[in-house]
């Protein structure tokens, strides 16, 4: 098998696709015989996955692994903001959390030349085991004011020797203007490797954009590589929260209403794909008390900050609703921090998550929470509740609850989680939902046809791979790109 140049996908703008151009190519290479990884130096979201390892990335590197038919490692990811708060993130490197920074002190210099270190040497690990290696920027790569230390866009591109394909969202307008703007932006050495375009997301008859291609090639001097319809058909996990305002945010009469609460911190909400995959299903979040009094199960989420989200809860009014549920006999779940909240108190001793000391939390569970320094990141093999079923999932917190009534029960003899009172429950566990045994437990109120019709997850994420392997096959000039990492 031939080398390919690395392959950099860039954006216009934030939520242009490039994510998901990325995880098309890294299924499309696989198809044709390669062995490739993704590679994004430098992520922010609060979405993220536990590796094999323990370690901690992005979920869109690892959604982009699974496409490439690989396990994924922190060198796939090798820094990951997670942002807290006031300013500051939460500063995962090579997989380990390196403390808080504010912006300001992140942007120094000093700082991330140390970084920039850690992103290439990561990639020099990958590039020796993959090929091609297909890289994601982040943001626009039009951002002069942060060039210095920019670390994830045309720098990286520039050290790896990728080829760099811009992603253009043509959806939001401007297509032409963003375009141009961020080819002609660049240094000359960086414009050289920019090879062509990609204009996502268009709506309508492509036949009425030919003209358009054609102007847009003329005014930035590169092909057009593909215009690829929006693809709402296709379903593909998203790491970040800019995903969450095109979910559904209402109850719905005649569906079986699954209320997810709205925090200010929410992490890790794809937790819930599963459930949004069954027609007689309408997963919902929502920051109302009103809407979710109307929710036949409530959900509390993963979050960020736990002590700042119960104060939300409770400012919100969202505390009467979440425990009236629990007292009508309703199934209320807490997934990681959502436990933490369901519990009946939360300490930060060492003002891990802010200055608060403690906060009570909902009471649902007889549970309390210590937050700790050392974060736990593993993936999980488990059984839930009675059930033989081995089960899998990940773990990714910080905090230490002791239950004497578990949910949960790992490979090893130990325990995770709580159930109390009627059909509540927490877990520290990710992905749980995934799994058929708890979804039979979760959905048994309503009848076994509704659990029966929904598909084994894991068959269909791999289904969603190859249609969307097959819809940019369709749009976008795959031979060509091909001559461009070739040459």
């Amino acid at each position: 098998m031939k080398r390919l140049n690395p392959v950099m996908l860039a954006g216009t703008g934030s939520d242009v696709g490039k994510s998901l151009i990325a995880t098309a190519l890294c299924r499309i290479f696989l198809q044709d015989g390669f062995h490739p990884a993704p590679f994004k130096a430098q992520n922010m979201a609060l979405n993220s996955f536990a590796t094999p390892d323990g370690l901690e990335i992005g979920r869109a590197q690892a959604v982009q692994a699974d496409a490439a038919g690989i396990e994924c490692s922190s060198d796939m990811n090798p820094i990951l903001l997670k942002p807290a708060g006031n300013l500051s993130s939460q500063v995962v490197v090579n997989g380990r959390p390196a403390g808080n920074r504010e912006a300001i002190s992140y942007f120094r210099k000093v700082e991330k030349e140390k970084l920039r270190s850690v992103a290439h040497t990561a990639f020099d690990r990958l590039a020796k085991k993959f090929n091609p290696i297909v890289l994601e920027g982040a943001g626009s790569i039009a951002e002069i004011n942060l060039k210095d230390c920019d670390i994830v866009n045309m720098s990286m591109a520039a050290y790896a020797g990728a080829d760099v394909i811009l992603v253009a969202d043509i959806d939001r307008g401007g297509v032409f203007a963003s375009a141009y703007g961020s080819v002609m932006l660049q240094s000359p050495e960086d414009r050289q490797r920019i090879k062509g375009i990609i204009v996502n997301k268009f709506r309508g008859d492509l036949r009425l954009f030919e003209h358009g291609r054609k102007m847009m090639e003329n005014i930035c001097g590169m092909p057009v590589l593909g215009v690829v319809p929006m693809a709402d058909h296709i379903h593909i996990e998203e790491e970040d929260s800019v995903s969450l305002a095109k979910k559904s945010t209402k109850p719905v009469e005649g569906k079986i209403n699954i209320g997810v609460t709205l925090l200010r911190h929410i992490s890790n909400f794809t937790d819930f794909n599963v459930l949004e995959l069954h027609p007689d299903i309408n997963l919902y979040y929502t920051s109302s008390p009103d809407d979710l009094d109307k929710a036949d199960i409530v959900i509390v989420p993963g979050t960020k900050n736990t002590i700042d989200d119960i104060a939300f809860i409770h400012e919100a009014g969202l505390d009467d609703a979440i425990v009236k549920a629990g007292k009508m006999g309703k199934t209320v779940v807490g997934i990681c921090g959502g436990y933490q909240i369901l519990g009946e108190y939360v300490a930060d001793p060492l003002a891990m998550e802010g200055m608060t000391a403690g906060i009570k939390g909902l009471g649902l569970l007889p549970v309390k929470t210590v937050i700790e320094r050392e974060k736990t990141t593993r993936r999980s093999s488990f059984r839930f509740l009675n059930d033989s079923r081995e089960c899998f999932g990940y773990e990714i917190h910080m905090g230490h609850t002791v239950s004497q009534n578990p949910v949960c029960t790992f490979n090893d003899g130990s325990f995770d989680g709580c159930i109390g009172n009627g059909r509540c429950f927490g877990s520290y566990i990710h992905g749980i939902l995934d799994n058929r045994a708890v979804l039979e437990w979760l959905l048994k109120p309503f009848g076994i046809s509704v659990v029966n019709n929904i598909p084994d997850y894991a068959a269909y994420r791999e289904n969603q791979f190859d249609l969307l392997a097959d819809w940019v096959r369709k749009y976008v000039d795959i031979q060509k790109i091909y001559e461009i990492l070739e040459a």
